[in-house]
């Protein structure tokens, strides 16, 4: 039987005392131990990028950071993105320009964007298709969730 550690993870401005086994994922720690089921898992290799969080400011796979790791960093999650009822403009974008259909995708697609705006908010779109492209989508072909951060990125210059 492994042995479980005692750790804190502070997750949008709020900190989750929890107690994991070192193999843990993040995104199993922020889904089961802090209840915050809005991060999705998909593949589980790194690869569709459903479980994107933000740590310190990156965008990372949280399928693939070990809870442990994430110890005294400032984790965001979808959850975190809207004030209340009020969404934020690039969760506004995506309901206005439907850059959404089953909405697997979106919480990794929020929490991508959220990074990249916040880093760049003047990004090429060269290099904003890039960047989006490394998050997989199965139903919208990317089109409108291009469209959609694009117009968030002109609301939150």
């Amino acid at each position: 039987m492994t042995e479980k550690l005692d750790l804190t993870l502070t997750v949008n401005g709020r900190s989750f005392a929890i107690r994991v086994e070192p193999r843990r994922t993040l995104a199993d720690a922020l889904r089961t131990d802090c209840g915050l089921t809005g991060t999705h898992l998909g593949c589980e290799h790194g690869v569709c990028g459903a479980c994107t969080v933000i740590v310190d400011d990156k965008a990372v796979r949280s399928c693939l950071m070990f809870a442990v790791q994430a110890e005294g960093s400032l984790i965001r999650t979808v959850e975190g993105l809207a004030d209340g009822e009020t969404l934020n403009p690039l969760q506004q974008a995506f309901h206005e320009h439907h850059a959404l259909q089953c909405g697997f995708c979106t919480p990794g697609f929020l929490m991508l964007a959220t990074a990249i705006l916040e880093a760049d908010p003047r990004i090429g779109e060269d290099d904003l298709r890039h960047a989006l492209s490394s998050n997989l989508c199965r139903c919208t072909g990317y089109q409108n969730i291009l469209i959609a951060v694009r117009a968030a990125a002109e609301k939150m210059r």
